[in-house]
């Protein structure tokens, strides 16, 4: 019986950084070698350019810089063979291409059959498909290779498996979305079954703007069941024993990391999105207004959470209508979390404002003019702290509020990246009870009291809203599910109801084509996976 050592390198790149992540994939493989023996090293996809690189690869240098990383590698007298996804042109089509590379010499490349072209995905804009398999020997085991999207669907395993792989690798960079991790098993699961074949997964880790990439790596056996699991949202180097007898492979083995619940991974993308946000893109840290309301106490949490009490500052910006207990409950928040908070009452600068605005108002009535001016004074000084401390704004809408506009553009939309933009309000709230059960830095009563703008007296958002449980059902089968309002009516809503949700929706686009980028978790959030038109004369509703 032979072995061969396989390690998964579940990392996290930079995207366009293809000197720091060449560098990157020298370093791991030689410490995978060092610390497990490693004889074989399995990277992400597109790890030497990042993904998703999007129009950079139209750049004319990214060949010759590909060219130079993948010399680079092959001098790097590496102790282990590594497996390495990137772009490659040929023949003046761009393939999305993995290359093993062996004692300094590229010894096998494989061009990515099945090009995702939905959701958040853009294959086709850039990359040409492949239409041939690819099997290598390494230690005397055959080797199917694959990229991602192949290996959901049956045919390039069916023709790897036929030209003679007896373990399939797979290198991908597949976006977190809630419940993809159950989804990931099954799908290898069943197409480990089909074609009697072990699959080795492994995955990219960290956030590249709106996408969170989870990790998660895994490797299934031929019945399907998971014999390594690496961790998810956090790097790590994964090892598994791959044993061959009488030419197929015998056992597999390595550590098995428990999953993660649903709140868990939600709250962890959540973390890991704002991180990496941050840090790749050389902010100092973070500043936020702290209302003493739900979402922007949970976003000072995440802020926290991921990069520590040091980089984030909190403002309370309290007007006549705030409350006292906004005030209390945000001052507390700020005191359990450590972070540098302070207050600053807008109200002269509300006044100065109107002032200046008296004759263009006069013989005007009050109406949510006002109110947004309260929005927009606030931005007015978040922004003149970010750009003096050079700290980026997190601006704290949730999906729900996105969906249907209620937000200020230009007040509270003011900011650089937006931790809950694709959080419906009732999972804030259950998120914000899960973060609590960890250490109890939200107080209670931000969770338990009715949810208000304090933009007028006596405010709160079921004035103008249906009750959140109810709107976030309407905008899931509306926006999530592509349902017409009719079919909703149908589920039993109210038509009333569900007429106005759908228009609030429509009239809003321009709102949301303007908000900050923010973390994605579902499979269809505002971004990359829903691009409405502006200006349209689409009946909204059908």
């Amino acid at each position: 019986m032979s072995t061969l050592q396989l390690v998964l390198a579940q990392i996290n790149s930079s995207v366009g950084d293809i000197p720091g992540n060449t560098a990157s994939v020298i370093e791991v493989a030689r410490r995978a070698h060092r610390e497990f023996g490693a004889e074989l090293v399995l990277f992400p996809e597109l790890t030497l350019c990042g993904y998703s690189p999007e129009d950079l690869l139209l750049r004319p240098s990214m060949q010759k810089r590909i060219e130079v990383a993948l010399a680079q590698l092959k001098a790097a007298n590496l102790p282990c063979a590594i497996l390495v996804g990137y772009p490659w042109q040929r023949e003046g089509k761009l393939f999305n291409t993995a290359g093993l590379i062996v004692d300094g010499a590229l010894v096998a490349e494989y061009a990515k059959q099945k090009l995702p072209n939905y959701q958040v995905f853009d294959e086709r804009r850039y990359f040409t498909h492949g239409e041939v398999p690819c099997v290598v020997e390494v230690k005397g085991v055959p080797l199917g290779i694959s990229i991602c999207e192949d290996i959901w669907h049956p045919e390039p395993l069916q023709q790897t498996v036929a030209a003679g792989a007896r373990l399939m690798l797979n290198i991908n960079a597949s976006p977190f979305h809630r419940g993809k991790a159950h989804q990931r098993l099954a799908l290898l699961a069943r197409q480990a079954r089909a074609g009697q074949v072990p699959i080795a997964y492994v995955n990219w880790c960290g956030g590249q703007d709106e996408l969170v990439f989870d990790g998660g790596s895994l490797v299934v056996d031929a019945r399907g069941k998971v014999c390594a699991r690496a961790v998810e949202f956090s790097e790590q180097l994964l090892p598994v024993t791959i044993s061959q007898q009488d030419g197929r492979v015998a056992s597999l083995q390595g550590d098995i990391a428990p999953p993660l619940g649903d709140l868990a991974s939600v709250y962890q993308a959540l973390v890991l999105g704002v991180r990496d946000y941050v840090n790749k893109n050389g902010f100092k840290g973070v500043v936020l207004g702290l209302s003493g309301g739900i979402d922007s106490a949970l976003t000072l949490a995440v802020a926290v959470d991921a990069l520590g009490k040091e980089r984030v500052e909190a403002v309370m910006m309290p007007f006549r209508y705030t409350s006292d207990l906004s005030k209390s409950d945000a001052a507390d928040q700020a005191r359990r979390l450590g972070v540098h908070y302070r207050e600053i009452g807008i109200e002269p600068i509300f006044d100065a404002f109107m002032g200046a605005l008296a004759q263009e108002f006069a013989g005007s009535e009050r109406d949510a003019t006002e109110e947004n001016l309260q929005a927009r004074t606030r931005g007015v000084l978040l922004m003149a702290i970010s750009n003096k401390k050079g700290a980026m704004v997190l601006t704290t809408g949730n999906k729900s509020e996105m969906a249907v506009g209620y937000a200020t553009l230009y007040g509270d939309m003011v900011g650089g990246f937006n931790a809950l933009k694709d959080v419906p309000k009732v999972l804030v709230f259950e998120l914000s009870r899960y973060r609590n059960t960890l250490s109890k830095v939200i107080p209670e009563t931000v969770i338990t009291r009715p949810p208000s703008a304090e933009l007028a007296p006596d405010q709160i958002d079921s004035d103008t809203l249906p009750p959140y449980e109810v709107l976030d059902q309407i905008l899931n089968l509306y926006v999530d599910r592509d349902c017409s309002a009719e079919e909703i009516i149908r589920c039993g809503f109210e038509r009333a109801v569900v007429e106005r949700v759908v228009q609030l929706v429509a009239r809003n686009e321009y709102k949301r084509r303007q908000a900050a980028v923010g973390v994605r978790i579902s499979e269809r959030g505002f971004g990359r996976d829903r691009r409405y038109p502006i200006t349209n004369g689409w009946k909204a509703g059908e």
